[in-house]
């Protein structure tokens, strides 16, 4: 992957060089920092990366994600992989964000009204505790300030048949992931589920060999499916099989990375943090299904959500991704140097999702089945256990469920819960899971009182007390 940062002004070099060595980890193959027009930029990056990036552009802008060299506000459009880019032109200082947010980036005002960005929060704070996220879909000049150049919309209906938008659906996601393999080996992150493995199998056509990787606890379900679909596909398959104790070791680093004590975000961060540390030993790149849920209405709570309703649902949680899941696919490989691909959020796929109707991502056959059209794409490809494997959520998948809940609940009493539970910013913890969280972020970064910039899974503090009250017997 790569990381950014910088300031739009000149003589800053010393300040740029400390927020790259924060995230050094990013880009472990190059480094540059330069001044021009008015601008101090600065770059780490990885060769896997650096391979689809114009020459151009890496010598006149900082940049995180393969772009074309123009900065211009129209030309994001169809860019085939999402960036974070800065540039100095003879215009003036130009920052912009991929329309979903797969690439993070950070920015904020320093004492003399200087703009500062990065790609993490921890580089950011080198320089300026005016901590704010830059939104996803837009893009920032001195003269205009942020303007949005895309928003992610619900759009009108297909006129395309079933099959047509099964068809269609199909070459998409193919498209999707043949434009992002370079080379006769490729590395996928394999959950065992539907997104995972429709990625797998897809890239596998492409490529004499895929290296898979999957972690979870002793017997969890995503390591017994990850298992069938690698041995289907004939993949180079890796396990990574977790304790409670090394999910309690691994806690600091995740949530250092991670920057959040989402409780929900951390615990499926922890699993996908330890496949990228396998993942970083055999490639430098891997796939991930991230955003298929999302897109096609995979999460159970939405058959519950009137028919009417599930497009306005469906854009406000693609709208979320950027700072919750995204964000930790982002960090959980960008740890080890490894740069990700989600080809679901390809903006072909994504603006040919948009038009396909809810009635078939939730498909009515006796009952509700989610992800209805992307099961019927890849029928035929996959073994059927895994092509109607019911969803799961992350953390649950790979065996996590409660066991760091539990713990909290042994090591933290009431009354330090009742103590702690109000953070500075008026924040209320909701768990005793997410102030143990809480405590690791606080000694990395402080008691913030400053949070707007950090994502909360939705609906988190309502399922976090159903959980409690369920575990009491109530």
């Amino acid at each position: 992957m790569a990381g950014i940062a910088g300031v739009d002004r000149i003589g800053k070099e010393d300040i740029v060089r400390r927020m790259l060595e924060q995230i050094s980890y990013r880009g472990k193959d190059g480094e540059k920092i330069i001044e021009t027009n008015g601008a101090t930029l600065g770059a780490v990056w990885s060769d896997a990366q650096a391979k689809k990036t114009s020459e151009t552009l890496r010598q006149q802008a900082a940049w995180d994600g393969s772009f074309p060299p123009i900065p211009d506000s129209h030309c994001f459009e169809r860019t085939w992989d999402p960036v974070a880019y800065a540039a100095s032109t003879p215009s003036g200082f130009f920052l912009a964000r991929d329309p979903l947010g797969v690439r993070p980036l950070y920015y904020g005002k320093g004492g003399e009204g200087e703009v500062y960005f990065a790609s993490e929060v921890k580089a950011l704070l080198q320089a300026t505790e005016d901590i704010r996220e830059f939104p996803p879909g837009a893009y920032y000049t001195a003269d205009e300030g942020i303007q949005y150049y895309r928003t992610i919309e619900c759009q009108p209906e297909s006129n395309q048949n079933q099959e047509e938008l099964t068809a269609g659906l199909r070459l998409r996601l193919d498209q999707a992931v043949a434009r992002r393999i370079d080379g006769n080996e490729v590395g996928s992150w394999l959950s065992g589920g539907l997104d995972s493995s429709v990625i797998a199998v897809l890239a596998n056509q492409y490529v004499t060999k895929v290296y898979s990787f999957a972690a979870g606890t002793d017997g969890a379900p995503d390591l017994i499916y990850a298992r069938q679909v690698a041995e289907y596909l004939g993949t180079e398959h890796r396990e990574v099989v977790v304790t409670t104790e090394d999910l309690l070791k691994a806690l600091p680093d995740v949530i250092y990375h991670l920057e959040s004590f989402d409780a929900y975000l951390v615990r499926s961060s922890l699993t996908n943090y330890f496949v990228g540390k396998a993942a970083a030993d055999y490639v430098e790149a891997v796939f991930s299904g991230e955003g298929g849920d999302e897109l096609f209405a995979g999460y159970q709570y939405l058959k519950a959500i009137e028919e009417d309703l599930l497009p306005d649902e469906l854009i406000d949680i693609i709208g979320r991704l950027h700072n919750t899941a995204l964000q930790r696919v982002d960090r959980s490989a960008n740890a080890h140097g490894l740069a990700v691909h989600v080809p679901f959020l390809d903006i072909d796929v994504l603006d040919y999702a948009l038009q396909i109707p809810v009635g078939l991502k939730l498909h009515h056959d006796g009952k509700l089945v989610e992800k209805w059209i992307v099961r019927q794409a890849l029928a035929g490809d996959l073994p059927e256990a895994v092509v109607w494997r019911t969803k799961s959520k992350f953390w649950q998948g790979a065996g996590v469920g409660e066991l760091l809940a539990e713990h909290a609940e042994t090591t933290i009493t009431d009354a330090a819960f009742q103590k702690e539970m109000t953070l500075a910013n008026g924040w209320q913890l909701s768990t005793k899971e997410e102030l143990m969280y809480y405590r690791i972020f606080k000694e990395y970064f402080g008691e913030m009182t400053n949070l707007s910039w950090m994502g909360r899974t939705k609906g988190a503090a309502r399922q976090k007390k159903l959980i409690v009250h369920q575990g009491k017997g109530e």
